[in-house]
């Protein structure tokens, strides 16, 4: 599967909650392969949002190539449709040169999207501009209770803190009529036949990794990044100052919150996020599940990838 074999390659892709281990055993895996690692974590995209992300430095990426990481300004939106246009693109040309792609990261949409079968709804600024005024108007809590009643299902899945998604399923739905789960894909055969692996831990060792991440975060510098940041237009982008971790030190800088709070809050969020990535995940019968704790990860990754 590899380069320089004669099976045509097969993109491996690492998914699962933060903190599991995925960055690591993506390495491991594409250094094994011979492979290049596309990102699929939406902040990661980023350039300069690297502490907060964890996104692995240059010096620990063993030379091996990375795509979609440090792809965008803090200034521009993120957005799943750009993403999945940008990394199929990707994809089919590592392929078309028989390098196997090895796609590592968390964001559930954007997995979906490089994945499945997605045509996205298309968008209707003034409709869009309206939600937006009243998302101003009277706050994402209130939003979300309006998405609730003109689509409960969309509100079940679309956290209560999350007003552009909230902004979007209003949209579409209206726009549509239908609701906004009804232009979700369909989980059928992945893309390109793509081998999905994810990998989580025991929910008590996991919390211990986000804490202890979580504190490495403020030490290596997170507040000076983002300070940095802010110096680069952080406060008007859309999607970029509204990261974990981002958003709580632009609280603590606008002295609403102190650092204590930037910190416990940013682990409180990350943990809430794991527990949504976890049960989303789930959901999907292509993944093979690993124990990040295995001591022997590697080798029985290698046992799935090289059984397909």
């Amino acid at each position: 599967m590899s380069g320089g074999s004669s099976k045509p390659p097969v993109p491996v892709a690492i998914v699962g909650p933060t903190a599991s281990g995925k960055s690591a055993l993506g390495l491991d895996i594409a250094e094994r392969l011979g492979g290049q690692i596309v990102n699929v974590d939406a902040m990661a995209q980023y350039r300069g949002m690297d502490i907060g992300t964890a996104k692995p430095p240059v010096a620990e990426r063993r030379g091996i190539i990375h795509h979609q990481l440090d792809v965008l300004d803090v200034t521009e939106t993120a957005t799943v449709a750009r993403y999945q246009d940008a990394a199929r693109a990707d994809i089919e040309r590592l392929l078309g040169t028989g390098i196997t792609p090895v796609i590592v990261g968390g964001s559930m949409l954007y997995v979906q999207a490089l994945l499945d079968d997605w045509s996205f709804p298309a968008t209707d600024p003034l409709v869009r501009a309206g939600y937006e005024q009243q998302l101003a108007d009277i706050g994402v809590a209130a939003m979300h209770r309006l998405l609730a009643e003109v689509d409960p299902q969309a509100a079940a899945t679309i956290l209560d803190t999350d007003g552009r998604r909230i902004v979007r399923a209003l949209e579409v739905v209206e726009l549509t009529g239908k609701p906004f789960a009804a232009s979700a894909p369909t989980i059928g055969e992945p893309r390109w036949g793509t081998i999905i692996l994810a990998v989580d831990r025991d929910t008590a060792a996991l919390d211990e990794r986000i804490a202890r991440r979580t504190g490495q975060m403020f030490t290596d510098g997170l507040v000076a990044e983002v300070e940095a940041l802010c110096e680069a237009g952080l406060r008007e982008g859309v999607t970029a100052p509204r990261a974990i971790g981002y958003a709580q030190v632009l609280d603590y800088l606008d002295g609403t919150i102190d650092l204590d709070q930037a910190r416990e809050l940013t682990f409180i969020g990350t943990r809430r996020y794991v527990r949504q990535q976890r049960s989303w995940f789930r959901r999907d019968h292509r993944i093979t599940w690993l124990d990040g704790g295995d001591p022997d990860l590697l080798t029985t990754a290698m046992g799935v990838v090289g059984s397909d």
